[in-house]
């Protein structure tokens, strides 16, 4: 335990941020790197529960308390060892993942949660500061071959662990460069490509080979690769849009929100883009329809374009500030939350319906829209409904929708494989995560659906486990639950 009475002296100190009217100038991360002794103070918070429920909230399973407790006794090489115990990349989670163990820490019943977040990133910055983040190659190979199909945080995760068992194993990513949404989905601001590009180079040094380019049931036919592999992974995440079929869906300035991201992505990283060809929210007024993660990253896209306006739409009534008694801890808080992109400008609306849009000349000028109410329902569950009344149209340049996924698109490697799908769209597995096609497996959002950058990782983990044990007959890799 770091200080019996740590969580009664010590305050909750949040990270710190740049100031808005710097950041929103430039794409840096929004994040400033906290101080070592202000993130052992935050670790002498924690209380090394008799169970601790931080545990629970998180999908890798990560030793919390263990390496909250060796940052407070300066213990940094010591707690990145703990760290990496459980995640693979932690970087990636420190940037990207929204911490449900916080909201689980037991501190939270009564007082501000631990900054486990803030802890982690700055176990993993030390750690790579002081060089002890260095690739580990495998001693011994087996000969087999494994290829993965996906190079997200789900199929990086796979990888490495297959690669440390000592199997042979090929990444396939069907973009020109590897990281998946991590490299074209996520901003800059909120996630700096370096730490993307630093990790694959230690991913390449211990063996590990990727081809980029390979759009695999087009420009490779997918059961030519799977019958050259010992077992193939399927990490090619869940891509297939959530659509808004609306009068007016097809007017020029109606995108979705992956592919305005995507584009911007590129932009930085150098692409040309042509002019003609370019989703741009300078000088225009934005409405963005979601109201999640994504949602919040074209927010913050937008202002930095030089949008006139910003507004985000949800479809819920706006949650409370506190938790209700009918939603106790340590169930996931229904509160009312926000991004660091909704300091800097613009605004949010909740409970709306989008009814339709319209345009002059085949473009965007118009948004349609209504109000919802929370109705009563028999069943008990309550649902929107539209209020008399309270129709209105706002004029807009540039919708943008951030409405989610359904599941992997219906390409080439699931018509070719034929595999069997769930009733939900993705694609099924058994308990070993096998689909119907013996020796091909799938983990991350193509089999579990649009969830978290941590559960992507905990199922390529946990993929890994049953790859090793189906071409073995057993396996030493750890399963995160």
């Amino acid at each position: 335990m770091p200080d019996p009475w740590g969580f009664v002296k010590i305050k909750k100190q949040p990270a710190m941020k740049r100031p808005v009217q710097i950041r929103v100038r430039d794409w840096y991360e929004v994040y400033e790197p906290a101080k070592d002794d202000t993130v052992r103070s935050q670790a002498a918070r924690c209380m090394d529960c008799g169970i601790p429920f931080c545990h629970n909230g998180c999908p890798l399973g990560n030793l919390i308390p263990e390496w909250n407790d060796l940052v407070y006794r300066d213990h940094w090489q010591e707690a990145i060892e703990r760290l990496h115990d459980t995640n693979n990349f932690p970087e990636f989670t420190g940037k990207l993942c929204p911490a449900p163990c916080e909201p689980s820490c037991v501190l939270g019943i009564w007082e501000e949660s631990v900054t486990i977040k803030q802890i982690e990133m700055s176990i993993i910055d030390h750690a790579f500061n002081e060089g002890w983040v260095t690739a580990k190659p495998p001693s011994v190979r087996t000969g087999k071959r494994v290829a993965v199909i996906g190079s997200g945080p789900a199929g990086l995760a796979a990888a490495q662990q297959l690669n440390w068992a000592g199997h042979l194993v090929t990444v396939f990513e069907k973009s020109d460069r590897v990281g998946g949404l991590m490299r074209y989905g996520i901003p800059d601001f909120k996630m700096a490509k370096t730490l993307l590009d630093r990790r694959l180079e230690l991913l390449a040094e211990e063996g590990i080979e990727f081809v980029t380019g390979a759009d695999i049931g087009a420009t490779v036919a997918a059961d030519e690769l799977v019958n050259e592999f010992d077992a193939t992974v399927l990490t090619i995440g869940a891509l297939k849009h959530r659509d808004l079929p609306i009068p007016g869906r097809e007017l020029d300035g109606v995108h979705f929100a992956m592919d305005y991201l995507t584009q911007q992505n590129r932009i930085l990283a150098g692409d040309d883009v042509p002019e003609g060809e370019r989703i741009d929210a300078s000088g225009k007024r934005v409405v963005i329809i979601g109201g999640g993660d994504t949602g919040a990253d074209c927010f913050g896209t937008a202002i930095r374009q030089g949008a006139v306006d910003v507004v985000q739409f949800q479809r819920w009534p706006q949650p409370p500030e506190q938790r209700k008694p009918e939603n106790p801890w340590p169930e996931p808080p229904e509160v009312f939350q926000y991004s660091p992109a909704h300091e800097e400008g613009g605004s949010r609306e909740f409970a709306i319906a989008t009814r339709e849009f319209s345009g002059e000349n085949g473009r965007l000028t118009t948004l349609h829209g209504a109000r919802y109410e929370v109705v009563p329902t028999d069943s008990g569950r309550p649902k929107l409904a539209e209020k008399d009344g309270t129709e209105f149209e706002m004029p807009v340049e540039l919708v943008l929708l951030a409405i989610g996924f359904a599941g992997p698109e219906p390409g080439d490697v699931v018509s070719q494989l034929q595999l069997e799908m769930s009733d939900r769209g993705t694609i099924a597995v058994d308990a070993q995560q096998q689909t119907s096609v013996p020796g091909v497996f799938s983990a991350g959002d193509a089999s579990r659906g649009q969830s978290l950058i941590v559960w992507a990782i905990a199922e390529g983990r946990k993929v890994a486990h049953h790859v090793d044990e189906f071409l073995m007959g057993e396996t030493s890799l750890p399963r995160p639950w």
